[in-house]
């Protein structure tokens, strides 16, 4: 039995979300555009209803950066630029439910989070 610890996040539009990591794989044909892995988080505002929220990491973008930064991404790198994709999804979107289960991660957002984290 795998024991998931539930984590809780304030947004800035004053949702209070509980989420969980559930795993990754690779995104199905004809769930992104392109090639990508795909990231489901399960996450509740009410802590009655429970969404799965996918964010999608293209595979494109990941083979961008690590040229133009001479390395590959750690899988614990790829995971924080992702949760910071979900958590700038908390911040702006006011109903996540029905307007925020499917988002992506491009080659600019992934320059942008990483270099937030520290990440060169």
């Amino acid at each position: 039995m795998t024991i998931r610890r539930m984590k809780t996040y304030t947004g800035g539009e004053g949702y209070v979300y509980q989420y969980y990591f559930v795993g990754r794989r690779p995104a199905l044909q004809g769930t992104s555009e392109e090639a990508a892995t795909e990231f489901v988080f399960d996450v509740t505002s009410d802590r009655k209803t429970t969404f799965a929220v996918s964010v999608f990491l293209p595979d494109r973008a990941v083979q961008e950066w690590a040229m133009d930064h001479g390395r590959a991404l750690t899988e614990a790198e790829q995971y924080g630029a992702v949760k910071m994709r979900l958590f700038q999804a908390f911040d702006e979107i006011e109903d996540l439910r029905s307007h925020g289960r499917r988002l992506f991660v491009d080659a600019a957002l992934l320059e942008k989070v990483l270099a937030t984290l520290g990440v060169v």
